[in-house]
């Protein structure tokens, strides 16, 4: 039997968007508007590939213009979309961002999207279960299990079914998703993973509670990484718990830095860093997206990671970006 193609050590799975980022003013003033792609895995999938990673991103797109600049655009950053499947009827997912009134918000157009459509017969695709037989590592989020109900019932197929890979879950809690629906499979999905991201602030929402003991022994994952946004992050395991303090940086955009921490987070973890060292290649990797406009940029420079790895905690602390 031949060898696949392909050798990557993560794969993402969810969807991605095109995103179209409006000049200043509300929406029905804007006529024109500047295109990237957007998703959290994909941003992931991209984040984890510029950090030396081999990473493939598994999903559904519509066969039309959008879909086929999404292929494009991760291709040039390094992933692989071999796994990818396009739909002849149903359509890329977008969404809008409009900047009015000094603050940014989000307009989604994803219901009936070609990803929506995923279920748990995707996963017996040949060109997504010998991608997945492979990998080290599988990295998801729970906007994936809420777009629809059978991509939920195909997370959850992921989760049960024996595997030899590690499952990353990024809670990634959308209550507009989740608005009609009981959220029991989110649930159920962060207890079946090996690695749960979550932040601080949006557990306070989904769990009733942003403690992170409280929250380490609710769902009771091997490793937990809870982020409270600009002040630190922490990994409670079975050895104890991991503080590393944010850097202080000037914010330009917040989008996408939950994804940049993830990424770089998990970097760490195929890398086999020390856990302080994966949590400070998690602050730095959010922080080149924080210093930008779009959701997703370029990590910083190998040396700068290297020599802020390694710094002390003092060095750490007095960085400001």
């Amino acid at each position: 039997m031949p060898e696949p193609l392909f050798e990557t050590a993560a794969i993402c799975l969810g969807e991605a968007m095109i995103m179209l980022a409006g000049g200043p003013g509300p929406l029905e003033d804007v006529e024109t508007f500047r295109r990237s792609v957007g998703g959290a895995e994909c941003n992931v999938a991209g984040g984890l590939a510029a950090l030396g990673v081999p990473t493939g991103w598994i999903s559904r797109l519509g066969d039309d213009g959008f879909g086929r600049h999404v292929l494009r655009d991760l291709q040039a950053r390094g992933v692989e979309v071999g796994g990818v499947e396009l739909d002849q009827t149903r359509p890329t997912a977008l969404y809008v961002k409009e900047s009015a009134d000094g603050r940014s918000r989000m307009h989604y157009y994803r219901t009936g999207s070609a990803a929506a459509a995923m279920a748990p017969d995707f996963l017996d695709r040949p060109e997504v279960r010998d991608r997945l037989k492979q990998a080290k590592l599988v990295h998801t989020t729970g906007i994936t299990a809420a777009i629809s109900t059978t991509s939920a019932d195909m997370l959850e197929r992921l989760a049960t079914e024996p595997r030899e890979f590690l499952l990353s879950v990024d809670l990634n809690w959308r209550p507009a998703l989740w608005r009609d629906r009981d959220p029991a499979p989110l649930w159920r999905l962060l207890k079946a993973a090996d690695i749960v991201l979550i932040g601080a602030d949006e557990a306070e929402v989904f769990a009733g509670t942003g403690d992170p003991d409280e929250l380490y022994e609710r769902l009771g994952t091997p490793v937990l990484v809870v982020k409270d946004d600009a002040h630190q992050a922490m990994v409670l395991e079975p050895g104890g718990r991991t503080e590393v303090p944010a850097l202080s940086v000037e914010v330009v955009e917040t989008v996408g830095a939950g994804d940049a921490f993830a990424a770089g987070f998990l970097a760490g973890t195929l890398q086999g860093l020390p856990m302080v060292q994966r949590l400070r290649l998690g602050h730095l990797n959010a922080t080149a997206v924080l210093t930008a406009p779009e959701d997703h940029a370029p990590p910083p420079a190998p040396a700068e990671r290297e020599r802020l790895l390694n710094a002390t905690d003092e060095e750490w602390a007095a960085t400001k970006v």
